[in-house]
This record gives C-alpha cells, structure tokens and sequence, in this order.
C-alpha cells in the first residue's frame, strides 16, 4: 500500500469518525461515560443496587413515592375488568357472575380482591421493574367457587445472578430457563423472599413451569429478560434535589432558633441573665442561653446591647430550581410535571388538554402491553379451564372450541371528562353518526353496557310499577306534531 493511500485512509476515518458530533471523542466529551452492555448483562450487573435505591426513594422521597402512586392510580384505578364476548347471552352472564364472585377469593394471601391484585403487581412492576405472578391451583376441599389463587411475588424471587448450562442442553440466564430454541420453559425460585432468609444458596432454588408463572416487566431491548425500575433515569437526581430541599429546609430552621444576640464590652466573672437577673443556663457546649417571654421590658447592664436576628429567607431562584428538578424528574417517570407537582399555574384548559391526552397514551401503552397481555389475559385463560374442569361452569365441547370460550375485552377504568357537557356532546354525535357505538361509548367510562342496560331495564320496570315518571326517561318524551306545509294561493 502506498503512501497516497495510506494518508487517504487515514483522512477517511478522521470524517468518518466526526460525521456524528455526538461520537467524538474529544475535550467535550472525554468524561462521557458510555460502555457497550447487552440488554441484560449491562441491567443484572447494578440490577440490585437499582431495587434498592428505588425503594429507598420510595420510602423516604415525598416525589418519587406520588409519582409512583399516581401511575398506579391511572393504570389500574378500581381495577381492569373483562367482558366476555361468548354468543351465548346465558353462558356469558352465568360467566360474569362466576368470575366476579371469584375475584374475591383470588388472593393466595388473604388480603386483596384481583383487582387489588392488580394494582399490587402493577406498583411491584413499577417500584423494581418486574414482579411475578405464581398461579396457585386449589383442591376441591378449599371450597373456591374455582379452584385457582394468585399469589404476587416480588423480583428478588427469580435471582438475576443466576446463570447455569443444563446437561439436557437448556440454558438458565438471569434465573430463568430456557429450552433449545429460546423458549422460556421454568423460572428458578427461592421458597421465600431471599432477603428475610438467614442464608441464600442455590440449593434453596427450585424450578417452577413457566405456565404457572406470570412475568410482568416492560422490555426496553429486543432480548432483555428482567425489568429495569421505572426510576433508574432519575434516582440520582432525585437523591440529591431531597438533600438540597432538606438542607434549605435546616438553614431557614437553624436560622430561626436566635431570637437575638447580647453583646458586652468585656467578659464578666459570672454569668448573668441580663433579662432575669439569674444564673446562666448553658447548654451542652457551656454555651449561653437566654430567653424571653411574652411582655418583657428588661433594662440592659451599662455597655450591653442586643441584636435581634434577622433570619434570611431562601435563595432567590429556590422555586424556580425546585421546578425545574421536578419537571425533569416528571419526565423520567412517565407522568406530567402538573399531575406529579399539583402545580397548574399558568395551565389553560386546552394545554392541559393536549396534557392529559399524551399522558393517557402513555397509560394506556402499560395497560395493553403489561396488564392485559401478561396479567389479565393469561389469569382469564387459567382461570376458565379451571372453572369448566371443576364444574363451576357449564361449557359444551370446550376442549375443542376453546378459543371461542375464551374470547373477552378487558374495560380499564374511564377517565374523567375534562369538560362534560362538550365531552358528553361530541360523544351523543359519534354514536349519531356511526362512529362509535355505543357499547364503545360506554367502555371508554369504565362500564359493561349489558349490566348498564339490564339497571336501566329494571329501573324502567319499578318506574312503571309505582307510576314515577323522569325526565331521564327518554319514553316519557312527548313528540310535537309534525306541522303541516302550508300552502299560499297567488292571486291573480
């Protein structure tokens, strides 16, 4: 290779290399810290340190632990409910039925509904990037209306530092199994939460089926197998607006634990409150302390005088900073600046509007994709053979027409209407107008349109039987007679 071709190489790379400013390496960004990590590699490696400062957030930051709550508020609310879609109307109620009154049984643990459930998992999910959902099959002697319990476990359960080749050719990566083609076939479990064991060992593991475990994170990567936490962008700015916000707080107290300060023009042989004439109480540093009451005239000793404190107030720009922390703060959770602050100063109607609708977007993304998909789904599935295997329910050729049986649209809870009566407007002439229908309308508010029309079709009955009339009835509208076209004879 000659010389011309190696200075052309050499000037080839150099353009290459600066085409993107943002991967040069020079003084700009020679601190810039950006290693090559695989999508669960780089995660498991600080996967436990991030747990932990996540909770620890949680625990003691009045901003992370609203933020979390607010999300799980808006993701689950009073819970995601299912709808069957069988054809048959009588299997389908019997069904509903069935399900609602199980939904109180669901929990392995006593404690919550499946909706509660919901909101657990969802908050686990959010808090450590993941949990797990074991599902529980009951003995008939349980007395379950179906013999199936969730129990909801958290991401310590399946050790991420767990990683083994097995002699049948199965490979376990990140505590979980997989067969030779990349399905998952087992999670490795402890028997109880690592953390309250005295000690942890692998021989504590033992192998549960994937179709008994549920999943529930959110993947960032093609291929990443654990949950990241939802604050693992803003932990370390969050740490350290808590500590400036707490350190503001202890100057402004410290600053007005002085009423004032004497000053004498020499040190005297005993101590002497000038105020009462007494000895000098001192604290622990054989400091001077003197107090006041309410009312107090005192003359002062000739050469003394006394400077009230004035304590100084907070930093100019503190509201303005604090602000802006916790809007970048807001945009690592997910969740606006507004809902996360309460702070709507200078928010007009339409900007809150455009607001909330991205927001909702966002909520709507972990119902479908997490909730739904890996929780609600999967439980309906189990839950359905169970009750068809047990007896609890009646449903012909299930075995060869499960689908059909299975068949259900989960409702999340609906959201507020910003300006009702428009909202409710724009609704009536979607419905009018045949681009929604009204079941869809009545889903968007959290409900089942069946069990709407049956409350409506029996307060209709009992309205009639005790003779009531409202104006919310639309039967009892009276329609005005159509006017006939009038008809004007020219004259001639």
């Amino acid at each position: 290779m000659g010389v011309r071709q190696k200075v052309t190489g050499f000037l080839l790379r150099k353009l290459i290399n600066y085409a993107y400013t943002s991967a040069g390496h020079g003084r700009r960004a020679v601190s810039w810290m950006a290693p090559s990590t695989g999508p669960t590699s780089g995660l498991t490696g600080d996967l436990g340190t991030l747990i932990n400062r996540s909770r620890a957030a949680l625990r003691n930051d009045p901003w992370a632990q609203a933020g979390i709550t607010k999300l799980v508020a808006n993701i689950v609310g009073t819970g995601i409910k299912p709808k069957s879609e069988a054809v048959d109307d009588q299997f389908r109620k019997e069904l509903q039925q069935l399900f609602l009154d199980w939904t109180d049984e669901s929990d392995a643990d006593g404690m919550l509904d499946f909706y509660g459930q919901q909101s657990l998992a969802a908050r686990a999910m959010l808090e450590a990037g993941e949990c797990f959902v074991r599902l529980r099959p009951r003995k008939p002697e349980d007395h379950l209306s179906v013999p199936l319990q969730l129990q909801v476990l958290e991401a310590e359960f399946v050790p991420w530092g767990y990683n083994d080749q097995l002699a049948n050719g199965h490979t376990i990566r990140a505590g979980i199994e997989f067969n030779k083609i990349g399905q998952r076939v087992a999670y490795w479990m402890h028997r109880s939460h690592p953390v309250e064991q005295f000690s942890i060992e692998t021989a504590d593991l033992h192998r549960v089926p994937a179709s008994e475990v549920l999943h529930l994170y959110e993947p960032l990567r093609p291929g990443q197998l654990r949950g990241q936490p939802l604050l693992a962008s803003v932990l370390l700015r969050m740490f350290h607006l808590d500590k400036f916000d707490d350190a503001t707080l202890l100057r402004q107290e410290i600053a007005n634990l002085f009423t004032g300060f004497i000053t004498k023009p020499h040190p005297e042989q005993e101590r002497v409150d000038p105020l009462t004439g007494k000895t000098i109480q001192t604290n622990f540093e054989n400091i001077p302390m003197v107090t006041m009451e309410p009312g107090t005239i005192q003359e002062l000793a000739p050469g003394e005088e006394v400077d009230f404190n004035t304590p100084p107030g907070s930093a100019t720009g503190y509201p303005d900073f604090m602000r802006q922390q916790l809007m970048a703060s807001a945009a690592g959770m997910g969740l606006p600046f507004e809902l996360l602050s309460g702070d709507m100063k200078g928010v007009s109607d339409r900007a809150l509007r455009v607001v909330l609708n991205e927001f909702r977007r966002r909520i709507q993304q972990i119902q479908h994709n997490q909730i739904v998909f890996q929780l609600c789904r999967p439980v309906w599935n189990r839950w359905l053979d169970l009750a068809v295997l047990s007896g609890a329910i009646s449903a012909p050729d299930y075995a060869n027409q499960k689908n059909k049986y299975h068949r259900v649209k989960w409702i999340p809870h609906g959201w507020a209407y910003i300006h009702p009566v428009q909202d409710m407007q724009a609704q009536k002439l979607a419905v009018r107008n045949g681009f929604k229908s009204r079941s869809e309308v009545v889903s968007e508010q959290g409900y089942d349109s069946e069990q709407i029309d049956d409350e409506i079709a029996a307060d209709n009955r009992r309205a009639d039987e005790l003779h009531l009339q409202y104006d919310s009835d639309p039967r009892q509208i009276t329609k005005e007679p159509k006017q006939g076209k009038q008809t004007h004879e020219r004259k001639a």
